[in-house]
């Protein structure tokens, strides 16, 4: 019996590619709310949560995005392409990226994110090569049309905020929304124009219910609430860095799965 309800609900949905059910996305929530607050913890005494710590991140986010693309491909056979989905994905880059993370911390101190992000630079860089040399572009205008129409509504996010809110218009909070732009507009370039479908489970019954549109102005009430709860419990320095890890975590869980999407309807795998 217990065998049958992990395969059902965990094994099933990776093997089999059914995308996330109740059951497996509350584990993984669990789980990510773990992890989150050990990492904190543990780094909040070394490093400051701020711009340059999420810049220096940037690149092992596209490094993960691309890598998934490589299982996405078909490169990687079972069961070692496994691991190249979620959340083992999530794992993996985090295996590669945290003790980078530590070594740049420990070897360069204050300017640690700049040789981190390097590392990360030319790791994704690797794999994007090796991406654009054996796949074809066949929808080459999802990639940048996602990233430029998210430019712009972070930047008129950032204009509107200024006049009504200030503090919600810190660059940390624009990243964190465009960051969430970029994967509601790769969701809806993919379900309303290319054919494919939605994993997460909410989000595939709102777009049942009303149709791939409702990703853009679901995304934006849903993290305009977000981020002015955020920006306005700010009252001490614990208090700041612990919000900016949250924005951080926020970034990757959106420009994440906003580039892998991006870049799987680019080469249509």
């Amino acid at each position: 019996m217990l065998w049958d309800f992990i395969k059902k609900y965990y094994v099933d949905s990776i093997v089999y590619k059914q995308g996330y059910n109740p059951v497996n996305t509350l584990t993984w929530a669990v789980l990510l709310v773990v992890v989150v607050v050990a990492v904190y913890r543990y780094l909040r005494r070394r490093i400051v949560f701020d711009e340059k710590f999420i810049i220096g991140n940037i690149p092992f986010i596209v490094l993960g995005s691309s890598v998934r693309i490589v299982e996405d491909a078909g490169f990687l056979h079972p069961p070692f392409s496994y691991l190249f989905m979620t959340p083992f994905i999530y794992i993996l880059i985090f295996c590669i990226a945290f003790p980078s993370l530590l070594l740049a911390i420990r070897m360069r101190g204050e300017r640690y994110w700049l040789h981190y992000g390097m590392l990360g630079v030319v790791l994704s860089s690797a794999v994007l090569l090796l991406l654009f040399d054996n796949l074809k572009v066949v929808n080459g205008w999802v990639l940048p049309s996602s990233l430029v129409i998210a430019a712009l509504l972070a930047g008129l996010y950032r204009l509107i905020a200024a006049r009504l809110y200030k503090p919600m218009s810190n660059r940390l909070s624009c990243i964190v929304f465009f960051s969430h732009m970029v994967d509601g507009w790769a969701t809806f370039f993919g379900i309303q124009f290319l054919g494919y479908w939605e994993l997460h489970v909410l989000p595939r019954f709102l777009v049942s219910c009303f149709g791939p549109w409702i990703m853009i102005p679901a995304k934006i009430l849903v993290f305009v609430a977000i981020l002015y709860v955020l920006d306005s419990s700010r009252e001490n320095k614990e208090d700041e860095q612990l919000v900016n890890f949250v924005k951080f975590v926020l970034v990757v869980l959106g420009l994440a799965p906003g580039l892998r999407d991006s870049l799987r309807m680019m080469f249509q795998v």
